[in-house]
């Protein structure tokens, strides 16, 4: 009866340990874990075994414990052993993310912005960060990951890994973009390949928005892949914007009305139709100014309230002119008009008055001080500066008291 090869190996394993008792081991210092195993004896076993990939696999695991113990007892390597060097594992997960490159600072906001990687598997986690380095993310890059997306490490990035970033390349053109994409948003790495990611790439293309013009779409709003969602409704309100294919505002349209919700789009819709608009001048104004849909409803209706009652302007002025809807109530628009009335009210030149007012609210803050405020006497200048301070530092009613709801990220 032939004895099998695996025995071989288990007679050699007990020998080489019994001969441990009576041999001395080695006082020096083993700076790295060499795993050795008989050349000879791995060829016949591999020569004569012929069973499944699993079986061999178990094979190979045995033979690396036993040479491994086998290296261990004796101290010193035979000359007909194949070595294989491995470095000590990290015996914690903050040592790995300390050997990949983060600060302590940085390490401490990762475990402080999810706690259960304190526990978590240090070679599970090494294997991981091995993936996103071939993106070229960098430390600071991996804390910004964890901070909004905090399960991040916990999903199974792995899977068609190759094949998704491979897709990716194609789309986005340069690792660079990729990087910065799966920064903005990680789930990238994560959402079906082929049901989500190319599902929607495909829906865009269909109308008509460019692979390129995408792309960038997707940096500026990473809820994109995540939120788009077309009905007929939302088909309809695009077209009545009046916004054709060629326009450079076609791409904002698409994707906005996209990612939002349809009952969000009629309430904003519904916001600026009490101001004195028909539909069809609001969805000529998003097909304009795409990012008035970006606006809430609360921004807007306190703008379009002072501009009417205290600017005394009329609404057209706010649908022809979209920044006075963008531009901060309490840091622009009210401090410049206050001090729009107290030029007047001291008879001061140049005044702030008709064009130049709306001219005044689009201007930077140094130009607007050069030309309206340090342009007179220092003792005026001084007056001047410290009303518009004071009026600038007013707070909104009850705004220290408003109450914050931080929901999850919507990727």
């Amino acid at each position: 009866m032939k004895t099998k090869p695996h025995v071989w190996i288990k007679l050699r394993f007990l020998f080489s340990v019994s001969r441990s008792f009576f041999n001395p081991i080695p006082t020096t210092p083993i700076a790295k874990t060499r795993v050795w195993a008989p050349v000879a004896a791995i060829s016949t076993i591999t020569a004569s075994i012929n069973e499944t990939s699993s079986a061999k696999s178990r094979l190979w695991t045995q033979i690396s414990r036993t040479a491994g113990t086998t290296a261990l007892v004796n101290g010193t390597p035979d000359e007909n052993l194949v070595e294989e060097a491995r470095d000590d594992p990290p015996i914690h997960s903050a040592d790995v993310f300390r050997k990949w490159g983060c600060s302590d600072s940085e390490i401490d906001t990762i475990f402080l912005r999810r706690p259960t990687l304190l526990r978590a598997d240090p070679d599970l986690i090494q294997s991981k960060l091995n993936l996103l380095s071939l993106l070229g993310l960098t430390s600071s890059d991996i804390v910004k990951i964890i901070n909004c997306h905090p399960r991040f490490f916990s999903s199974r990035i792995n899977k068609c890994f190759d094949e998704r970033i491979k897709f990716f390349l194609e789309l986005f053109g340069s690792r660079e973009l990729l990087r910065r994409a799966i920064v903005r948003n990680p789930s990238l790495l994560i959402y079906d390949l082929d049901s989500k990611i190319k599902r929607v790439v495909e829906l865009y293309e269909g109308m008509g928005v460019p692979r390129q013009d995408f792309t960038l779409m997707v940096l500026s709003r990473p809820t994109v892949m995540s939120r788009t969602l077309f009905t007929d409704e939302k088909l309809e309100f695009i077209q009545r914007t009046g916004v054709s294919e060629k326009s450079k505002m076609y791409k904002y349209v698409v994707v906005l009305m996209g990612i939002s919700r349809l009952e969000t789009i009629r309430e904003k819709v519904g916001n600026l139709e009490k101001f004195g608009f028909s539909e069809e001048e609001v969805l000529g104004l998003f097909g304009r100014s795409p990012l008035v849909l970006t606006l809430s409803t609360d921004k807007v209706q306190r703008n379009m309230t002072y501009v009417l009652g205290t600017m005394k302007l009329p609404a057209r002025a706010a649908f022809d002119r979209p920044f006075l809807l963008f531009a901060n109530l309490e840091a622009v628009l009210k401090p410049r008009y206050l001090l729009a009335e107290k030029i007047e009210e001291m008879g001061l030149a140049p005044q702030i008055k008709g064009p130049k007012l709306l001219s005044a609210m689009r201007m930077k803050e140094d130009r607007f001080l050069r030309i309206f405020v340090t342009c007179h006497p220092e003792s005026i200048s001084k007056e001047l500066m410290e009303n518009y301070r004071n009026t600038k530092g007013l707070k909104r009613l009850a705004v220290a008291s408003k109450k914050n709801s931080h929901g999850r990220f919507p990727f």
